[in-house]
């Protein structure tokens, strides 16, 4: 069966990237990179976007798309998403590896930027909290809908109180082998429902749907016993560089109370934002605030190191 492939026309067509590459992780997975915007512009902030379970980096085009102007914007698929093979081994230590690699393959020695993670994508941030690459390059880091512990017994997909059954049941949905199949009408209404705020516009439900339909679903299964088995509370106490949190209140994948525990837990939080009336799919769904945020962040923790640095060496 052919996976859908991305929109190609609107905001959430991904954007052209200036330059394309591999970086090879500790286990010899491969990463497929994308970077945009100024590449050899010593003055443009870097951003490093790491996208959630089932997405790509097509998930972030609204946010290259803005960004890709005055930032060197750097975006990669988690392994076994997008155009990253798939490998055997699926564990937050891979997400960290890989991580790592992306920081060394595109950024300078010393060289700082804004780490963005979404979902799987900021608890790849968690798991790489204490990694020497992450405490070399993050200056700034920004957590949208995501959580540390506890994901499938606080997720809210099923109507149902809160409980032993609740979490059987959503186990087994959220840890699915069926294919999601083709996008149809139902698709739509039922990936909205599950991970969307209930006013996201028809173009943002299409977006999402044609990237999520397009993980394979071995992919899909697999890195579900991840996150249905994941701690990284410690992490979070290792994320020590200036942090904001997102969350939409109708989140049920990772509803607000994730938000409330990392703000408490991290130890710079400078900053944790409910949106009433969004979904898990806060990039897709609020693109504007996301990227408001993320070009905040690097105006105020990233580009004064850039100014200082191309000075000195002019």
């Amino acid at each position: 069966m052919s996976r859908p492939a991305p929109v190609t026309s609107g905001p959430y067509a991904p954007p052209v990237p200036a330059r394309e590459l591999t970086a090879v992780s500790a286990d010899g997975a491969r990463i497929h990179v994308e970077v945009h915007g100024p590449v050899d512009d010593l003055a443009a902030p870097a951003v490093v976007l790491a996208h959630g379970w089932t997405c790509s980096t097509a998930f972030w085009a609204a946010q290259i798309r803005a960004l890709a102007a005055d930032h060197r914007v750097i975006a990669y698929d988690q392994r076994g998403h997008g155009r990253s093979p798939a490998s055997p081994a699926c564990s937050t230590d891979a997400l960290a590896d890989d991580l790592e690699a992306v920081l060394k393959a595109t950024l300078a020695p010393g060289e700082r930027a804004v780490l963005v993670g979404h979902s799987m994508g900021g608890m790849t941030l968690m798991a790489a909290a204490g990694r020497p690459a992450v405490r070399e390059h993050a200056a700034a880091v920004l957590l949208c809908s995501t959580g540390s512990s506890r994901l499938v017994a606080s997720a809210t997909v099923l109507p149902l109180r809160e409980g032993r059954v609740r979490t059987w049941l959503t186990r087994r949905v959220l840890g699915s082998r069926a294919p999601l199949g083709p996008v149809t009408p139902l698709a739509r209404r039922i990936l909205k429902y599950g991970t969307m705020g209930p006013r996201s516009e028809p173009h943002m439900v299409e977006a999402c749907a044609r990237i999520v339909h397009a993980c394979p679903r071995r992919v899909r299964h697999a890195w579900s016993h991840v996150l249905d088995l994941l701690d990284l509370d410690h992490g979070v106490r290792e994320l020590r560089v200036p942090t904001e949190v997102l969350v939409g209140s109708a989140d049920r994948l990772t509803p607000p109370v994730h938000a409330r525990r990392l703000a408490a837990a991290l130890p710079d939080c400078r900053n944790v934002t409910e949106l009433p009336g969004i979904g898990h799919m806060t990039p897709v769904e609020v693109p504007d605030l996301v990227t408001g945020r993320i070009r905040t962040l690097a105006g105020t923790h990233v580009r004064t190191e850039h100014t200082a640095r191309v000075e000195e060496s002019a």
